[in-house]
């Protein structure tokens, strides 16, 4: 390996540690079915446990890991909480990932 590629790397460790996490945290399959409800748009945890078909004390659980992996961001509206991908580079991931697993065609 060149010294420079080396260097570059060694330069984002930082990032490519978050990123494992991230794809951690991403690897759960029902982390991944929200994610897939998700895609693009924002969902209020209401809507997201409609659309996955679990108890919302469960889909909180899993959206709180996502939000501690900084994988989601979550917004408070009066009594409702929305969550969306927080990242556009993760955003590019889960379209791909849609793509791929969830059977979303576009």
């Amino acid at each position: 390996m060149r010294k420079t590629t080396q260097a570059k790397i060694i330069q984002h460790d930082v990032e490519i540690n978050q990123a494992a996490l991230a794809l951690r945290a991403m690897s759960h399959p029902l982390r991944l079915k929200i994610l897939c409800v998700l895609g693009d748009r924002e969902f209020s945890v209401q809507e997201i446990v409609a659309a996955v078909g679990t108890t919302q004390s469960n889909i909180s659980q899993h959206l709180a890991i996502l939000r501690d992996k900084d994988v989601l961001r979550a917004r408070r509206d009066a009594n409702r909480v929305y969550y969306r991908i927080g990242d556009t580079r993760t955003l590019k991931l889960i379209g791909l990932m849609r793509d791929v697993f969830c059977g979303e065609d576009d």
